[in-house]
């Protein structure tokens, strides 16, 4: 589905000891750039699940394009909620969302906070009656794919990778941080008891572009910057990664396998027709990483660890009760911490 390879043909005619060799043609597949829309940083081909070695200095990128101006109906409040960093060593190779029922079909592994019994089997049921990391006891699960440093071995259970190509000590987030926002343009309706939610494109290095690339990656040092290579940040940095769920809901359906039940907001924060304004979630992940130290993101074994492939997933399981605190804390302007 990527952009197509062209053969590199070579065709040697070597003078071997006053004979000619002839007809010795060599067949390489060669890239002029990574799938996607323009060319990356060098990166690895010894292998098909190698990682690739997309890294930038955020720095040097255009600042993010600013927010919409709120208008005079916005819901401008924001709810933090803290879940912890996934101290329980919560972790599998599941995708609720994604792959309902199907025990270890992510392929890579995905880290979690929130409620603490996710998995490919969970239901509407088990989540709503499980233990959560959430102060204040939303029991919404909240996760992405864990991020690696390779230098250093797997030596823990939970970071090996069943033979998936994904390799190396599992870093753990020095924090985790959990936003809702409203809508620049008005005020936010409730999100239906068990949506299911994802941002951005585990396919991505090898689609066709970069439209459903969402993840942006950065350093503390610079939040207005970001990149979607793996940034190079200066020594004392944190690495950053930052995730917006799709914040515009068809009113109809918890769950859609094309991702049409959620969909983004226009540019100007306007939902398209037939959908509404819900709470907008935002993740971040910071992590302390020292300077040079190579990291992968564990991904299918032909996504090749990029950064552009970075998503995360989201199931709602807070009680009608919890989910109205949140919306009128967005749509009254208020900054209000846990629901």
């Amino acid at each position: 589905m990527g952009r197509e390879r062209r053969p590199l043909v070579v065709v040697l005619c070597l003078i071997v000891l006053g004979g000619v060799l002839t007809g010795a043609v060599l067949t390489a597949s060669h890239d002029d750039a990574a799938p996607g829309t323009g060319s990356h940083a060098t990166e690895s081909h010894a292998g098909a699940d190698a990682p690739v070695r997309e890294y930038a200095d955020p720095r040097a990128g255009a600042p993010a394009p600013p927010a919409p101006v709120p208008g005079p109906d916005a819901s401008t409040g924001t709810v933090t909620l803290d879940c912890g960093r996934n101290e329980e060593q919560h972790y599998n190779q599941d995708n609720l969302v994604v792959s309902p029922g199907l025990s270890g079909g992510a392929h890579h592994t995905h880290a979690y906070v929130g409620n603490l019994s996710t998995d490919a089997r969970s239901t509407d049921e088990s989540l709503a009656a499980a233990p959560t990391s959430c102060r204040g006891g939303d029991r919404s699960t909240y996760y992405w794919p864990v991020l690696r440093r390779t230098d250093r071995p797997a030596t823990r259970p939970y970071e090996q990778a069943a033979g998936h190509g994904n390799a190396g000590e599992v870093l753990t987030p020095a924090t985790v941080a959990l936003e809702f926002r409203g809508s620049p343009v008005g005020k936010v309706v409730p999100m239906p008891r068990f949506l299911r939610a994802i941002t951005g494109d585990a396919v991505a290095y090898t689609a066709r572009d970069d439209s459903q690339v969402r993840a942006r990656w950065g350093c503390s040092g610079s939040p207005d910057r970001s990149t979607t290579s793996y940034p190079r940040c200066r020594e004392g940095e944190r690495v950053t990664r930052t995730l917006v769920f799709p914040s515009c809901w068809n009113g109809l359906e918890t769950a859609n396998p094309d991702r049409t039940h959620l969909v983004f907001a226009t540019a100007n924060g306007v939902c398209p027709r037939g959908t509404f304004a819900v709470p907008e979630l935002r993740l971040s992940l910071a992590y302390d990483v020292p300077r040079g130290v190579p990291l992968a993101l564990d991904s299918f074994p032909e996504q090749r660890h990029s950064p552009r492939t970075d998503h995360a997933m989201f199931v709602n399981v807070m009680t009608d009760q919890q989910m109205s605190a949140l919306v009128a804390c967005l749509n009254e302007g208020r900054q209000c911490r846990a629901v």
